[in-house]
């Protein structure tokens, strides 16, 4: 059925969208585990290096049954190799192995540039090194690093280093990760971290996330989504989110550091719930034009730098920054999302739009209504339809086959489109990211 045909009655509209978003705000609160979608790379360290934790044998049905035709795992291309990597260490004389083997011999010959996915210039020589393989990468930083005490953003891949004393645990987690964890526990030790281990295992059947749980990051990440649209939900999560923050700011989840990124959408969040805070643990991530998400960054983000323009409401310098990072075709790249539809949402969101945006989204709409990076998915086509509500010129057509799309879509999985150690979908923000956009498709054909 059409969305201009069945639901521009306000009231139907406005009754399914605070549905769907006190759904999502009830799994937030009674299910801290199902958030993120699990990850081959960590499920692989898990088999590799803790074979002695319940559910091992369901991890290795997970990496056989997830291996791709061509013998890889993961995304497209470059976003292959290290899931790649990390199964075929995990699987050893599996016939999955040798032929993850060969895909990784024809990957490696190829001019392959590195996806920005977290500390892939560590991972990729450490797990190349366990494999005996020959990379084109440059394995002296990860040495270098091993002869020293490890920065705490780092611990969220400890397993890339092994036990370390300086590494602390809250809760029994290391850096929201159950590979980093798993590692420093050394064995199958009772208490927290065996607690939290078997906790996340059980929890997805075997397998686990890379990052889990992260219960500021899925707040604050899905009360932007749902109140920034209009969405006039309650907001019982304020609390929680106030009390998360430090003298440095907001973390993701438990044992992870404060970032930028995650202390500017907790600001947000808070602003949007009517519980503004200072915004002066931002400062300690400034650099000269822009915000980096940690000390020493590698690259910047530009979605961070969004999202901190929303907490702070006005800064020349940084939206001057943000207009020069926007890329000829009108898009922008960020280092947190394999897609350039979520850069381009976080920055027109920020900007409150961008017409040059907004003619890149048009010119890329497929013929089914949808919007993608390599296909056509829920997530990408709800930042379309966000991107395309801020134009000032009439859109509606386009965003209503968007929403006629995602209406279609149904119980299907989302692709993992979001960076950590590999990709991963955190499928509660998409569908608060999905409940906005089609908030705010519907709005236009009333």
């Amino acid at each position: 059925m059409a969305l201009g045909a069945t639901l521009c009655g306000p009231t139907v509209t406005q009754l399914l969208s605070l549905g769907a978003a006190m759904s999502l705000l009830a799994q937030l609160t009674d299910d801290p585990w199902s958030g993120v979608s699990p990850s081959v790379y960590e499920t692989g360290r898990l088999v590799a290096l803790a074979p002695w934790l319940k559910g091992h044998e369901a991890r290795v049905r997970y990496l056989e049954t997830t291996q791709h035709p061509d013998g890889t795992w993961g995304g497209p291309g470059e976003y292959a190799l290290v899931p790649t990597l990390s199964a075929v260490d995990a699987l050893q004389d599996h016939p999955a192995a040798r032929r993850g083997l060969l895909a990784l011999r024809k990957l490696l010959s190829l001019p392959l540039k590195l996806p920005d996915t977290v500390a892939v210039e560590l991972i990729v020589p450490a797990l190349a090194d366990r494999l005996g393989l020959r990379t084109p990468f440059d394995p002296r930083p990860l040495h270098a690093l091993r002869q020293r005490p490890l920065p705490e953003k780092l611990w969220h891949t400890l397993e890339v280093f092994g036990p370390r004393p300086e590494v602390r645990a809250v809760d029994g987690i290391v850096a929201a990760s159950p590979a980093a964890t798993a590692v420093q526990l050394q064995g199958p030790r009772p208490g927290p971290s065996l607690d939290y281990l078997e906790a996340v295992q059980r929890r997805h059947g075997g397998p686990v996330p890379a990052g889990v749980p992260v219960p500021l990051f899925e707040r604050s990440w899905i009360i932007v989504a749902l109140k920034s649209a209009g969405l006039d939900v309650p907001d019982p999560m304020a609390g929680q989110i106030r009390a998360a923050f430090t003298r440095d700011g907001a973390a993701g989840g438990p044992g992870l550091p404060a970032d930028a990124d995650d202390t500017a959408t907790a600001l947000h969040a808070l602003a949007l719930c009517d519980s503004p805070r200072p915004t002066d643990a931002l400062g300690r991530y400034r650099e000269a034009r822009h915000f980096a998400c940690f000390p020493n960054e590698r690259t910047p983000s530009t979605s961070t730098n969004a999202h901190a323009l929303q907490a702070l409401g006005h800064d020349r310098v940084l939206e001057e920054w943000l207009r020069d990072m926007q890329q000829p075709g009108g898009f922008w790249l960020d280092k947190w999302h394999a897609s350039p539809y979520y850069a381009t949402a976080c920055v027109t969101n920020a900007l409150r739009g961008n017409e040059k945006a907004v003619d890149w989204v048009l010119r890329t709409q497929q013929a089914d209504g949808s919007w993608g990076r390599w296909e056509g998915t829920y997530e990408e086509t709800a930042y379309a339809i966000r991107i395309l509500s801020h134009s000032r010129r009439d859109v509606s057509r386009a965003m209503v086959r968007g929403a006629n799309f995602m209406q279609e879509w149904g119980d299907r999985p989302h692709p993992p489109l979001w960076h950590d150690k590999d990709l991963y979908a955190p499928t509660r923000i998409i569908q608060a990211e999905g409940t906005a956009a089609f908030h705010l498709a519907c709005a236009v054909c009333r």
